[in-house]
């Protein structure tokens, strides 16, 4: 015993005098090895791989998730884009893909930032927990931005780590009963939530839909907007304007009938507004720009595709408190729950970024990274448009829509990829309605997209 003892003591990589001396654990980082020949060591052998338990538990699996088809449409773009560069291991990958910003966050709001950071290592500037809504301060400067017109008050806004996030909650506010419509192309994540949530029945592959979901179709024929008259009532319709993936932004006359139909169907309207800093024309930035929408709508935003938070995580939601159940109850009172028990609230770090965005110079330099991304767009809409194809969006969001007739999304998106070495989203993977359609982001380094579209006027001149 004494020797093992003695072996023990001799490998432990940090001397005891020195760990008492900096009285600090280090049980996570400490190096700790076993002598591989001292007689009465008792080493512990893994089984090998190659057998397999028969053990299992008594638990079932959420047959919820078992409806989904496959993976999350980014991580399996991700994972083909992977296969590729295995592939083609010498190849220039661009991704146009993903949205996921790529240009370095103005200074003016790191440096608030990494000042809130330093302040975390004294005493006077330590805080832990905040408000689970979010900071006061941070609450009333995005209500004074970016509501301040149509009287939403900072009690009214709360703080999140991002409009995908809030997106999650809503569905657990919302409950399994809800039934939801969506527009069709869409953001993935408002069905997957959905069918995760118990919402859905089973995915039908002859018309590529899930049961129990009311597909608002929208088509450059719509003007990518739904006939309404066609879509059944339902408890919840999610929105995105502009829309990802399509690029468009719905008009004043249109959302006014949207609200309207949402009245009149006694529906939630739940508006995603993360691209609406990219509206250059007199389409409303928010949807509580409508009369009667405080009494209809849910706001989900977000810092991401402004300032460059796909990272730093920051965004918010806002409820109005004119906003009620069937039995009267307050929305925004239900939520509050749901956050005070599903969230801690947003980094105190990003809250602090967040405050610097809406600064004057930092809205300023949120606007040139927009204009960044705007003239990255022209850039890609103009060459497509060369080419001959047929172009949507672009105008008030960072994507373009790119219609190839006749052709499957994937096929398509697998064609760019071989022959240019560009990743693009297809289509479908929004939604039937995408199908025959891709994606092209404008998020990129300008050198890049002047690239990827060399490579485009290549491959289809």
């Amino acid at each position: 015993m004494a020797a093992i003892q003695q072996s023990l003591s001799t490998s432990i990589s940090s001397s005891t005098s020195t760990f008492l001396g900096q009285n600090k654990l280090r049980f996570r980082n400490q190096n700790v090895s076993m002598p591989g020949k001292t007689s009465g060591i008792v080493r512990c052998v893994a089984t090998p791989s190659t057998e397999k338990t028969s053990y299992k538990t008594q638990v079932s699996r959420n047959e919820n998730l078992a409806k989904l088809q496959a993976g999350y449409l980014f991580p399996e773009i991700a994972r083909r884009r992977s296969a590729h560069m295995l592939k083609h291991p010498d190849a220039q990958i661009i991704s146009l893909g993903i949205g996921d910003t790529t240009e370095p966050i103005p200074e003016v709001i790191t440096s608030a930032m990494a000042k809130r950071a330093h302040e975390l290592s004294t005493l006077n500037g330590y805080s832990g927990y905040g408000a689970e809504q979010g900071e006061k301060q941070l609450r009333a400067s995005i209500a004074s931005t970016y509501y301040a017109n149509v009287g939403l008050e900072e009690d009214e806004i709360f703080v999140s780590d991002g409009a995908k996030s809030d997106i999650s909650r809503l569905q657990v506010l919302f409950g399994s009963n809800a039934s939801m419509a969506v527009q069709d192309p869409s953001y993935p994540a408002y069905v997957d939530s959905s069918v995760i949530m118990g919402q859905t029945g089973q995915f039908q592959k002859d018309v590529e839909k899930y049961g129990n979901i009311a597909y608002m179709r929208c088509t450059p024929e719509n003007g990518f907007f739904p006939d309404l008259s066609s879509v059944p009532r339902t408890d919840i319709i999610f929105f995105c304007s502009p829309n990802n993936p399509t690029g468009s932004a719905a008009s004043r006359e249109q959302l006014t009938k949207l609200v309207q139909f949402a009245k009149d169907n006694g529906s939630i309207l739940v508006y995603d507004s993360a691209y609406a800093m990219y509206i250059c024309d007199d389409s409303p930035k928010s949807i509580f720009e409508i009369p009667g929408a405080k009494e209809v709508a849910i706001e989900v935003s977000s810092f991401s595709k402004y300032a460059g938070f796909t990272g730093v995580r920051l965004g918010w939601t806002a409820i109005p408190k004119a906003l009620l159940y069937s039995d009267g109850f307050p929305v925004a009172k239900d939520f509050n729950r749901i956050v005070c028990t599903c969230f801690n609230g947003a980094s105190n770090i990003a809250q602090a970024g967040g405050l610097a965005c809406l600064s004057p110079d930092g809205f300023k330099a949120m606007m040139d990274v927009v204009g960044n991304y705007k003239e990255n767009t022209q850039i890609i809409m103009d060459t497509f448009n060369s080419l001959g194809f047929k172009v949507y969006g672009g105008k008030n969001a960072p994507y373009v829509w790119v219609h190839f007739p006749g052709r499957s999304s994937w096929e398509v998106f697998s064609e760019i990829l071989e022959k240019t070495h560009v990743v693009t989203t297809p289509g479908s993977g929004f939604g039937p309605g995408g199908e025959g359609f891709v994606r092209v982001s404008a998020f990129g380094h300008r050198e890049n997209v002047i690239e990827a579209c060399r490579r485009f006027k290549e491959l289809y001149k």
